[in-house]
């Protein structure tokens, strides 16, 4: 390809400024380039909470978010992950303390999909029926969380900490807790595929039923 062709499609390419979800108040998150609308949706755009709120103390939380609208010159995107950097987890870790974990996943009233991952640090180690304890513990107050609020509303628990602050209240009567966080949150469907999903599976149902 001359230099003259590679100079053309340089030009005809459009900087595309990216935006938050409404629920990070539409805040731009950078500028992509294409040369079709089209070719920009589906990009994911990484970024950390602190970059979003210029406050540096929130830049172990990163999020991901994909872009699912294209305007004349901007780009909108929706929610996609939220988690902790490894190496804020990992100062969280303490020789002789439990790690406890669970992985839920939740059905918002909204009906979006939602894997949430809390993690509970004790004081010091804690018994394996204390350990199984914390975690139950976890996972009931996050399935009651996904139960009681919408999509937008989780995520906002979520991000803001009221979410681990809940488990952490309850997570300490059992065993001295240190700290809770949420590491990891991710979008697994939305309500159209969640739906979807439903329907097919009542039609495998219908045809599985014998006479």
């Amino acid at each position: 390809m001359s230099e003259r062709s590679v100079s053309k499609q340089a030009q005809e390419k459009r900087w595309y400024t990216v935006h938050a979800p409404e629920q990070f108040d539409r805040e731009e998150l950078g500028e992509t380039p294409a040369d079709e609308p089209e070719k920009v949706l589906g990009r994911n755009i990484e970024t950390t909470l602190g970059e979003l709120r210029n406050d540096a103390s929130e830049n172990n939380t990163k999020l991901t978010f994909k872009i699912n609208d294209v305007g004349s010159d901007a780009a909108y995107t929706e929610f996609i992950k939220h988690e902790l950097t490894r190496d804020y987890l990992r100062s969280l870790v303490r020789r002789g303390a439990s790690k406890i974990e669970a992985y839920v996943t939740v059905l918002t009233t909204d009906d979006y999909r939602v894997q949430v991952q809390p993690v509970a640090f004790t004081t010091k180690k804690a018994d394996a029926s204390q350990e199984q304890a914390i975690r139950r513990e976890m996972i009931d107050i996050v399935e009651e969380a996904g139960a009681e609020r919408s999509f937008e509303e989780l995520l906002d628990s979520i991000v803001e900490g009221r979410l681990s602050s809940a488990i952490y209240g309850e997570a300490k009567t059992i065993y001295p807790v240190r700290r809770v966080e949420i590491q990891k949150t991710r979008l697994e469907a939305r309500p159209e595929e969640v739906a979807a999903e439903e329907e097919t599976s009542v039609d495998v149902d219908e045809d599985d039923v014998s006479v």
